[in-house]
């Protein structure tokens, strides 16, 4: 079974009858791990004939997009680090036109149409702005993907309406399809497809189909015969073999490694000391260990031998190493230098002299409103740098938080972390079992949805909530709820139910933070974490308060109407007061 992606490409470019050639176009299909991570890609851009300098925004935008597209993090999707890339580029093309001799003209700008395609895994991703195409070829037919940016004056004049670099804001359409073996997949500028017919494009690469660059040359050659009278530029390109999705990118580097042996104090492993286990459980081992050749302390994470055949659960314990690579934070957990070639499958981190976030809550059952805030900002400052790389936690709960004797804040485990740019390697991704723990878990992943930054958050609501109260906010309804119907009857229980007093504005931001409804959570963790400290009125949230804390101005003003007319109407029925 292939393992790995594999295309072909052929093109050709060529000035035509004008007597420079202001297209440019680029492909860069790197070898592994980046052709698993990132994908292949294709781009080309067309300059504007009126400008002198669009040439320059041509080769800029495709070379920058393809060097810098392989720079931005694996984590990312490929959606996010495109259009980091675009914008950027987005943004310097029109400073150059706003600080050149031509500042307000565009048309004489680094403007440039920009058309590009990643393949990653079984997915093309496309990016346009502009009017060259993007097509598809089925049969001797070609079929648009994408839509030309030109406003139609007259029949016979228009104007790009959008392009790199003409305005400050860029705007860029996306769209994604999954691909299958020989597709077959066409870019072109103006100059070719108005002068080269589908048939005549069909034609040349299904006659030279083991030489797609002959094909593209024979398709510029024939719209040059048929008065083009513009640059010409096509790119053809074919899906040859597609990767095995049966095997996540984790689990395929770690195929060839052998299962730990049992370990025991003391004992010597792979350049490490076993000083005493740690943790035991059906899922995974841990060990506290000294690496023999630095003398730090570290936390060997061992594999259950039970789940040796389960792949799955091969990339979820193998996703904890690799997201603490990527990730650096002090509140989040730090993977162990590579230092040497392992020998056996096992996740090597830091060790955190500390407890867990569960013990500190039991040694800690009535803690001061303060030290809750300064808990739950500091997680959420973990979980901030997680959600940047676009990477959702997913198992976000009190044993998975960890506190050191400094006091500083540690998100840890991250076998159930999702990250995007993984998750998009594998057919039906974001269709998977709930990974999380029910009690913490937000309600929709209970009915089927992928979970979002705003599922974290409602994780992290769940933990405030349990610090000031010792419950869950639901109880365990939330699990149970596998229905919209059902979850919109979920109640929330106010924290105030107890002995401690809270204010209400708290009550109100924590009912925020895990109303069932993604949609009506906090958009931020930063506004949560605001509102802990500061206080906020959410209507919908006290709607059920008593008047006292929702109006107390109307409160009073009430009592005193009513005193008065108590008092009126003593008076009233006892004249002899009056004397």
């Amino acid at each position: 079974m292939p393992t790995s992606l594999r295309i072909s490409v052929g093109q050709c470019s060529d000035k035509g009858r004008k007597a420079l050639n202001q297209d440019f176009h680029g492909t860069l299909i790197p070898g592994a791990p980046l052709l698993v991570s990132k994908g292949a890609s294709v781009a080309l851009a067309d300059g504007i004939s009126t400008s002198e300098v669009s040439q320059i925004a041509s080769e800029t935008a495709v070379k920058s997009f393809i060097e810098d597209y392989y720079a931005t993090s694996e984590a990312l999707s490929v959606k996010t680090s495109a259009q980091e890339v675009l914008r950027a580029i987005n943004s310097w093309l029109y400073a150059q036109t706003r600080q050149g001799p031509h500042g307000h003209e565009l048309d004489r700008g680094y403007v440039c149409t920009f058309s590009a395609l990643v393949i990653k895994s079984t997915t093309a991703h496309l990016f346009h702005v502009g009017d060259a195409r993007i097509c598809y070829l089925s049969g001797d037919r070609l079929e648009s993907l994408t839509d030309d940016h030109r406003l139609w004056v007259t029949p016979d004049k228009s104007y790009l309406s959008r392009a790199l670099g003409m305005r400050e804001r860029l705007e860029i359409d996306y769209q994604s399809y999954t691909v299958e073996q020989n597709d077959t997949l066409i870019l072109m500028t103006d100059g070719v497809y108005e002068f080269a017919s589908d048939a005549v494009i069909a034609a040349a690469i299904h006659e030279h189909p083991d030489d797609l660059d002959l094909a593209a040359r024979q398709i510029v050659d024939k719209a040059i015969e048929n008065g083009s009278d513009d640059n010409l530029t096509i790119q053809i390109v074919r899906v040859d073999q597609l990767p095995n999705q049966d095997l996540g990118e984790l689990s395929q580097q770690a195929a060839h490694l052998p299962f730990p042996p049992e370990l025991s104090a003391r004992m010597i492993f792979d350049g490490y000391e076993i000083v005493r286990e740690v943790h035991n459980s059906h899922r995974s081992h841990l060990y506290l260990a000294i690496d023999q050749e630095s003398g730090d302390q570290v936390i060997l994470k061992i594999p259950s031998i039970e789940l040796r055949n389960d792949a799955d659960y091969i990339e979820h314990f193998l996703t904890e190493e690799w997201v603490a690579r990527r990730i650096e934070n002090a509140h989040v957990l730090k993977a162990g230098d590579p230092t040497r070639k392992r020998n056996f499958l096992y996740v090597v981190t830091e060790y955190i002299d500390g407890q867990t976030l569960a013990q500190w809550m039991h040694d800690h059952p009535n803690p001061e409103l303060e030290k809750v805030r300064d808990i739950i900002e500091q997680i959420a400052r973990g979980l901030r740098a997680l959600h940047r790389q676009e990477m959702i936690h997913q198992d976000l709960r009190p044993q998975n938080v960890m506190i050191d004797h400094q006091g500083t804040v540690k998100l840890i485990d991250f076998g159930s972390v999702k990250v995007a740019g993984i998750a998009e390697m594998r057919r039906g991704a974001g269709n998977e079992n709930i990974l999380g723990t029910a009690q913490y878990a937000a309600p929709e992943y209970f009915i089927g949805e992928p979970g979002t930054a705003r599922s974290d958050l409602f994780s992290l609501g769940v933990i405030a909530y349990q610090m000031l109260s010792g419950r869950l906010p639901y109880g365990t309804d939330v699990a149970k709820a596998t229905s919209r119907a059902a979850q919109k009857k979920l109640r929330y229980r106010s924290v105030r139910d107890g002995e401690r007093s809270i204010p209400a504005w708290v009550d109100s931001t924590l009912r925020k933070a895990v109303d069932p409804n993604p949609a009506d959570r906090y958009a931020l963790l930063s506004e949560f974490t605001f509102d802990l400290r500061h206080p906020n009125t959410h209507p919908s949230d006290t709607a059920n308060a008593p008047l006292l804390e929702r109006n107390p101005l109307v409160f009073w003003k009430g009592l005193s109407l009513v005193l008065f007319a108590v008092i009126v109407a003593l008076l009233a029925t006892h004249p002899a007061i009056h004397s």
